[in-house]
């Protein structure tokens, strides 16, 4: 009798920045209502964003987003010993009134823990670039010591430092698993980052390179999605009688010191800017060429440009490439970083430090991927493999197994 009840599927975002709320949702939508009874839990910070969730909500808390950057760009542990003794807390909690058959988090690092003390199979949703069969070398993210030593002498010491950074950053949840009976994880972040029964990447293999993956890792593709707003008054009547850029920075934070730059930048260019603020005040009037709304849909503003500028991230990066597009990256974290070098790798790309981000530094790098055959070229390579996925589908046969 019970092989006959729709399946319970719990899925937990870490709403500390968009994308780990997206892909929770978007996978959760492409599920069958008649075969799976699923529960999203999140932080209510960009509920909004969705419309109506065809599926029970509930919230859980997550550390507020400035707290999250800020511990990124210090270099800190992202959560510290409390916290994530918390989130074990409040998984379990949640685990418990929900009594899922599989709970699938999306950087909810704590999972590793609660849903193994509950007894509860655990999927994880992350990116190939932070999964220890990664073959990339780690960028140096923003840091004051660039400002102090130049990039170049602080990426060598950063590649020394690396691994001991690394270790510091697992200590907490080690100690955490230790508490619970587990064993450590060890001390590479990427397996705490990827730590799961099920770990899925929600990326293509020919973007990143891998080492041969274990059985119990599976690649996604992309997940896209677009929020449910209304276009803005201008959006049918978008002047095209020269290039399109959308620029669209998402909720990391680079929004309100770097979006300026990047419109004083393309203001002097032939080109016509559509730009999504994110809510963020631009602090001044925008340039005549730069028509601006709080948010866009962004697949459809992908598929109108010629060139998408961005805070590097996966989401708005496979947007880009889904619709042909190639990326100019204003890139902060590592996160971003390593997009971004997947990116140029592949001809796709250009990231620029929002560090030392000029509107020269913009409008040289927006021009030159403007004019760069190859790399437009490039872009619709990667357009032609990411149409031959279907992702909810190869999401559907993995929790089915």
């Amino acid at each position: 009798m019970k092989s006959m009840l729709p399946k319970r599927i719990l899925f937990v975002g870490e709403a500390v920045t968009l994308a780990h709320v997206v892909r929770p949702v978007v996978l959760a939508r492409a599920l069958d209502p008649a075969c799976y009874e699923i529960t999203l839990a999140c932080d209510d910070r960009y509920l909004k964003l969705f419309g109506e969730l065809p599926f029970a909500w509930r919230p859980v808390e997550t550390i507020s987003t400035v707290k999250f950057l800020d511990n990124l760009a210090k270099g800190r542990p992202v959560y510290d010993l409390d916290t994530l003794r918390g989130y074990v807390q409040a998984d379990l909690a949640l685990l418990d009134a929900v009594k899922p058959d599989i709970v699938i988090g999306d950087f909810r690092i704590s999972l590793g823990v609660s849903a193994r003390v509950a007894g509860v199979p655990y999927f994880t949703i992350t990116n190939a670039y932070w999964g220890p069969y990664s073959q990339l070398p780690f960028p140096l993210p923003e840091h004051p010591m660039t400002q102090a030593f130049g990039v170049g002498l602080s990426q060598a010491l950063f590649s020394l430092a690396r691994p001991l950074v690394f270790a510091l950053h697992t200590l907490p949840l080690n100690r955490v698993r230790r508490e619970y009976g587990l064993s450590r994880l060890g001390y590479d972040l990427r397996a705490v980052y990827t730590d799961a029964d099920q770990t899925l990447y929600a990326d293509i293999p020919e973007f990143i390179p891998t080492k041969p993956l274990p059985s119990h890792h599976h690649w996604l593709g992309p997940v896209l999605w677009s929020p449910t707003v209304e276009p803005p008054v201008w959006w049918n009547t978008l002047p095209n009688d020269q290039p399109i850029i959308y620029v669209a920075l998402g909720s990391s934070g680079e929004n309100e010191r770097a979006l300026p730059v990047i419109l004083r930048g393309l203001a002097e260019l032939p080109v016509t800017v559509m730009a999504a603020t994110a809510g963020q005040p631009l602090g001044s009037a925008p340039p005549q060429n730069a028509y601006v709304a709080n948010f866009l849909p962004g697949v459809e503003a992908a598929a109108r440009a010629q060139l998408v500028i961005c805070n590097g991230g996966s989401l708005a990066a496979q947007q880009a490439l889904a619709a042909g597009a190639p990326v100019l990256g204003v890139v902060s974290n590592m996160d971003q970083h390593l997009n971004m070098l997947c990116l140029e790798q592949a001809g796709v790309g250009v990231r620029l430090r929002v560090g030392q981000l000029t509107a020269e530094g913009i409008r040289m790098a927006a021009r030159r991927l403007l004019e760069d055959a190859h790399c437009r070229q490039a872009a619709s390579w990667f357009q032609h493999l990411m149409s031959q996925w279907d992702t909810g589908r190869v999401f559907g046969e993995q929790i089915a197994k």
